[in-house]
């Protein structure tokens, strides 16, 4: 299945989260000037968010936009929507229809008018990282809003960092004990490094890494939870005026804060929580 799930995306080409690397020539023309937008495949292999692995191939719309005190970025995925495998199930199969992770951010500086730059900070944001899985039902339905404070840093080089600090609000979370509190923290770092011209277009390194920590989940669960987890993502986008191909590696730590090596029983045998670890992405998007 593996194979299959990567031959199928790699025949439509590589994967999203292509962001700032699209090579947006003087001639090409776009729906917008200011809010970039793509229509993406993505090909998904051992992704580790929950107890089981999963594999997933589904469509996607993604943008982002950097405009004044407004700072964008987000993605809506329809999971399965080109397949996957039994531990997973989409909009075909009764699953969740609809996955939307969005991270608008607003300028304190401009909205105040004030200057709040020191050192390498340059810029300070209110921050939000919201993230809904639409479910079939609120028991496989996730609704999490992360608030916080968030930075853009000066690095003296061309390596562009941001970094967010949230608390996590949690709704709905798959019937999880932690549903309806305040339940941790999360700690993002993003970065984007232009390498090199290739083969016409522009290669850049990209990533993002969350530290989930602060949660009380496995206070209240048991054992097969935990009180954090680390997912990071480190990927190769290759960007034309109108298309991006990307490959991904994400590094998974407690995905999902299922704790890795565990056993669970979900009434089909037992299985080992296999939560750590890495999962793999290619995709190809066009930019319109």
């Amino acid at each position: 299945m593996k194979t299959k799930m990567l031959m199928a995306a790699g025949t439509l080409m590589a994967m999203s989260y292509s962001v700032s690397s699209l090579a947006e020539g003087n001639d090409a023309q776009y729906v917008s000037d200011w809010w970039h937008q793509s229509v993406n495949v993505v090909g998904s292999t051992d992704t580790r968010f929950g107890p089981q692995l999963s594999n997933n191939v589904y469509l996607e719309y993604e943008a982002f936009a950097h405009k004044d005190w407004f700072d964008f970025y987000g993605y809506i995925d329809v999971p399965k929507f080109f397949g996957g495998n039994s531990n997973q199930t989409g909009i075909w199969d009764k699953g969740s229809p609809l996955f939307m992770e969005i991270e608008p951010r607003f300028s304190i500086d401009k909205l105040t008018g004030t200057d709040l730059s020191f050192g390498p900070f340059k810029e300070w944001y209110f921050a939000n990282n919201y993230i809904y899985d639409m479910g079939r039902n609120s028991d496989n339905r996730q609704n999490t809003w992360y608030m916080g404070l968030g930075t853009d840093i000066d690095t003296h080089t061309k390596l562009a960092l941001s970094a967010n600090i949230y608390a996590k609000y949690q709704w709905e979370n798959y019937g999880a004990a932690n549903e309806n509190s305040w339940d941790g923290y999360r700690f993002k770092l993003k970065y984007f490094l232009p390498l090199t011209d290739l083969w016409g277009g522009n290669l850049s390194y990209i990533g993002f890494t969350n530290f989930d920590f602060g949660s009380e989940l496995r206070d209240k669960a048991g054992d097969a939870r935990t009180n954090n987890s680390i997912a990071s993502s480190h990927i190769l986008s290759l960007g034309y005026d109108h298309w991006h191909y990307s490959v991904v590696a994400r590094y998974f730590h407690n995905g999902g804060q299922w704790a890795d090596g565990t056993e669970l029983d979900f009434g089909k045998g037992p299985f080992e929580v296999k939560s750590t670890g890495w999962g793999y992405y290619l995709v190809v998007g066009y930019n319109f």
